[in-house]
């Protein structure tokens, strides 16, 4: 495997050629170009014919004695000129046989075509500089195919065992020893991979780092389009990779060919890729596993506002993550979102300072029933967070009161949108569910209805309490007539033991009820 300490290029650079041991051997001196000693040097090639040019393709470097010329200035310019157009990385002139220092002429032209002249100062035999470099440059190509296809390999064999795609980054972070970003179009952060501390400093400039990335590749950026079918929908950028640009090019190349196919195969998309990306980000917020402060730079990269804004926690219920962010992107208001166990979404609005969050999220709530035609959708909110450290409290905030919330009949008489003030008693209870004495104390309440078969009559008690004993409301919510309600409230009674008349007896098997929705839920 790759790694920053071991560069890989399967080309060398006319400045690592004059490096090698050997050549250092016979002296090397730069007298022209020496702002171009970075080219790449594809090949060696031995010449001293003047019209040498016609016989390259590009990239060799040149070594040659110039006997054949010297004492002819004319034709020492228009050897270098005629490398020049070549496109050869440079020219190496032993001295010694036809020129005893340097020649002017050859030099002031290498100069004006910024084409690297190299002299050498002591007679070196060309066959000792050619071998080495061509063995060199034969080893670092192979090298070059066998990481190629190692990475690939890698790679399909995670695709083919049906690993998520952060498996995939996480292997190309491997072979690329630096953070791995994926992002959309519009630069957002779709998906990262690599080190924690380097993703995060990455992330935290991203703004900066994205305008770099989206330009020209140097010092380390480096980036691959992803798409197909003649549309682009994003790009993965190895930040900061130290191995040099081909070899780096290459890991991107390959990322990107694993990238497209697995979306191809897993029928995703980008959409797909910023929806699992926030639903990472809001599960790390909520799990508290992550500290918050650590998670802004994710946040930021996302595309999420942060700087002096504030932020509203919702979870909503049987709605998609879709339909919330399309409902998001008609109101014109910036959040995240994302899917939550039970059925339930959370959304974190990011609004400016200056907004009213409380008629903002109102009529958030508005539009997402008339989009999604349900008129009973409870949206649960949390109170506004001017800190972005208060955020992971609001969310769990929000998700109890949606909890509080979860069962059809607690919806009968609920603002459009629901705080913690408006859960009173059964937020209480959902809070303390899980404590074996209230499991206890819900199954001696309830014992008398929980051991029969008639569930019917547990559904009745529940509305009678629901709507405050209201026997009408009850009777028509059942689609029953008054006397056979009165039957059925009477056979509750006889089966509990209790006079649901009695307020305090009412209010014991209501909180018992209570209770056992919580746990059941």
């Amino acid at each position: 495997m790759t790694t920053a300490s071991e560069p890989l290029e399967p080309v060398l650079s006319v400045r690592q050629v004059l490096a090698l041991e050997r050549v250092l051997a016979g002296e090397p001196e730069v007298v022209a170009g020496a702002a171009q000693l970075d080219r790449p040097v594809r090949w060696v090639h031995v010449a001293e014919a003047a019209d040498v040019g016609v016989m390259l393709t590009g990239g060799e470097m040149v070594l040659t004695t110039g006997v054949l010329l010297a004492g002819d200035e004319d034709k020492q310019a228009e050897y270098i000129r005629s490398l020049y157009r070549a496109e050869a990385a440079a020219v190496v002139l032993g001295l010694g046989r036809a020129f005893p220092a340097p020649p002017d002429v050859m030099r002031r032209a290498a100069e004006r075509c910024g084409l690297p002249l190299v002299v050498l100062h002591r007679p070196f035999p060309f066959a000792e500089l050619t071998e080495e470099v061509q063995s060199r440059l034969v080893r670092r190509k192979f090298a070059a195919v066998s990481l190629s296809e190692a990475v690939r390999t890698a790679l399909t064999a995670l695709i083919t065992a049906g690993a998520p795609v952060q498996s995939l980054l996480d292997e190309i972070a491997a072979h690329s020893a630096c953070p791995v970003v994926v992002t959309n179009l519009a630069h957002r952060v779709l998906a990262t991979a690599g080190e924690r501390p380097a993703v995060d400093d990455v992330l935290r400039d991203w703004e900066r780092i994205a305008r770099q990335a989206g330009g020209t590749e140097g010092d380390g950026w480096i980036r691959a389009e992803l798409g197909g079918r003649g549309q682009r929908w994003g790009q993965i950028v190895l930040c900061g990779y130290r191995g040099g640009t081909a070899a780096g090019r290459l890991l991107a190349d390959r990322a990107a060919e694993a990238l497209v196919l697995h979306r191809m195969l897993g029928g995703g998309s980008a959409r797909s890729w910023e929806e699992q990306s926030a639903q990472r980000l809001l599960t790390d917020l909520v799990s508290g596993v992550v500290p918050a402060r650590q998670l802004l730079p994710r946040a930021r990269a996302a595309g999420l506002p942060v700087n002096r804004r504030t932020f509203v926690p919702l979870v909503v219920r049987d709605v998609t993550p879709a339909g919330l962010d399309r409902v998001l992107r008609m109101l014109g208001l910036a959040g995240l979102v994302a899917e939550l166990a039970g059925g339930a979404t959370a959304v974190l609005l990011s609004l400016a300072r200056d907004q009213d969050a409380d008629a903002l999220t109102a009529h958030f709530a508005a539009r997402l029933r008339s989009e999604s035609g349900r008129t009973r959708t409870v949206v649960a909110a949390a109170g506004p967070r001017t800190g972005w450290d208060e955020v992971p409290a609001g969310l769990h905030e929000a998700q109890h009161v949606a909890d509080a919330v979860a069962d059809s009949s607690a919806a009968l008489d609920l603002p459009d949108v629901v705080r913690l003030r408006d859960v009173h008693l059964r937020g209480l209870i959902r809070l303390l569910r899980d404590d074996p004495q209230v499991q206890s104390f819900a199954e001696r309440e309830l014992d008398g209805l929980l051991c029969g078969t008639d569930r019917d009559l547990l559904n009745v008690l529940r509305t009678y309490l629901a709507t405050g004993r209201n026997k009408s409301r009850t009777a028509q919510l059942h689609h029953v007539s008054r006397p056979a309600l009165y039957r059925r409230l009477e056979a509750i009674q006889a089966r509990l033991g209790l006079d649901l008349d009695d307020f305090e007896q009412a209010a014991s098997v209501h909180i018992a009820l209570l209770a056992h929705d919580a746990q059941q839920g």
